[in-house]
């Protein structure tokens, strides 16, 4: 990982810090993203002295607005010759709808649209790599894909909005991987972790079956010092790292680092090629 250039996207904490100090002590040059100056700063100084490598910056960006996105791009590539491996690994959970300043339904805007419209604006970077690799963090439940729904018009749930974001996103990055070749394009799921997004999680936040297992699934997320977090970074660092999938494109990986199905919805050409178009214009 000597001379490979990664971005890492909401890795001032939780997986995303994880996943950038795995990959620093490897010896790769790491950017990470994040919304504060502050956390940011910590981050990097936090890396650098865990990990023993200089090579670690960071360039701010809130991915809920799409001229940040735009702005992210272009501050990578001003810097930086190339791009190795890009990780979509920011998300956002939030207790309530809400419109970014562009009229999106923030958490589909930052789960979906944000990895979708920064992996094009960075593609150009990516195939100056010799093997570049896109890996994009999934999370929540998997759930069907409902096109008429993509940003809560019919129904709102936090946890539930948060799951069919994510779902979209996976739709999206498995086109993606059928459209471009010469990037092999993957998805993973990290499983549970304590975050400071888990932690910002109300019961009111969730389905009914979540509610009745709340005290059991505030003791799974209790702080402990980023261990979780390291363990569900695994399958992120095994897809930028690994030897083995080198070239692999289009394919889901789970907590083990193993290949698994995508869901029945992914595999909907129909729903994955309406749901690309509709996605599409926040291109222009």
């Amino acid at each position: 990982m000597q001379n490979k250039i990664i971005l890492i996207t909401g890795a001032t904490s939780g997986i995303g810090f994880q996943t950038a100090l795995a990959l620093a002590k490897m010896g790769a040059q790491v950017i990470v993203t994040g919304r504060s100056k502050t956390s940011a700063e910590e981050a990097v100084t936090k890396i650098k002295s865990a990990s023993g490598n200089p090579r670690v910056d960071f360039l701010l960006a809130d991915l809920s607005a799409q001229k940040n996105v735009r702005a992210l791009a272009e501050q990578f590539k001003a810097r930086y010759e190339r791009l190795d491996i890009l990780i979509n690994n920011a998300g956002l959970v939030e207790p309530e709808c809400r419109l970014t300043e562009d009229g999106v339904e923030a958490i589909f805007s930052v789960n979906a649209v944000a990895p979708f419209l920064l992996t094009h604006l960075l593609m150009d970077s990516l195939k100056a790599a010799p093997a570049p690799r896109v890996i994009t963090v999934t999370g929540g439940d998997v759930v069907p894909i409902d096109l008429e729904n993509l940003q809560g018009e019919k129904s709102f749930l936090s946890l539930n909005t948060y799951s069919h974001a994510k779902a979209c996103m996976m739709a999206l990055m498995y086109e993606f991987s059928l459209r471009e070749k010469g990037v092999a394009i993957n998805v993973c799921f990290p499983g549970g972790a304590s975050t400071n997004m888990t932690a910002s999680i109300k019961p009111e936040m969730a389905p009914t079956i979540m509610k009745l297992i709340w005290p059991i699934f505030k003791l799974m997320i209790r702080p402990d010092d980023g261990k979780s977090a390291a363990k569900a970074a695994r399958s992120s660092i095994y897809l930028a790292s690994s030897k083995e999938v080198e070239g692999v494109s289009g394919k889901y990986f789970d907590t083990n680092c193993k290949e698994a199905a995508w869901s029945p919805a992914v595999m909907d050409e129909k729903i994955r090629q309406t749901l690309w178009s509709k996605t599409e214009m926040y291109l222009s």
